[in-house]
């Protein structure tokens, strides 16, 4: 049997992974700001859910940068974590159409001798040999200064964590760059 034209413009197969008999397997949290969701984050990983922070499409922004997508099967579970933690999201929606695909927050590029990493609008770059960084940048919070001095010059395993050293969406989205780089970066 073949493909509906729009599946095949749309680059899905009649199996899609994430949608079957109508039905989402995965849903976005919405909040109303960035320190709500950094909050939601730890709450439901520390729950035991499988969540993953990531840019909200443009049919959800509302003003906050981050959404959380989560198994949607998993939504009371989430629901009663996060009222535990007086936490409560604006709106819980389920990713049944490619416009409401969250966006990934991360962009690698290998430059061959060094690897740079962004994550949301915060960038890392390290020298692969060394795993010495060599540039933070990005962002418009007013620490991104102060997190490029305490980081760059620092191998990967003696850095502080971005998150130990700031508490803006900044140091949070400059943390994912860190922990991808160290992940793909390891030594």
């Amino acid at each position: 049997m073949k493909f509906r034209l729009i599946d095949r413009l749309l680059g899905r197969s009649r199996k899609h992974p994430r949608v079957e008999k109508g039905i989402s397997a995965r849903g976005i949290l919405v909040f109303n700001d960035t320190s709500e969701v950094i909050r939601a984050e730890a709450v439901l990983k520390s729950s035991g859910l499988d969540v993953q922070v990531k840019g909200p499409p443009p049919a959800l922004r509302t003003g906050c940068d981050l959404v959380i997508e989560f198994p949607l099967i998993m939504e009371p579970a989430a629901r009663q974590a996060l009222a535990a933690a007086r936490l409560k999201p604006i709106q819980t929606v389920p990713v049944q159409d490619v416009l409401l695909e969250p966006v990934s927050l991360f962009h690698i590029k290998d430059f061959g001798d060094w690897l740079m990493v962004r994550a949301a609008n915060m960038k890392i770059t390290v020298e692969k040999s060394t795993r010495i960084i060599v540039n933070v940048s990005g962002g418009g919070c007013p620490d991104v200064p102060y997190l490029a001095e305490c980081l760059v010059g620092r191998n990967l395993s003696e850095a502080p964590e971005p998150l130990s050293l700031g508490h803006t969406l900044c140091s949070y989205a400059l943390q994912l760059a860190f922990d991808e780089v160290r992940s793909r970066c390891p030594g």
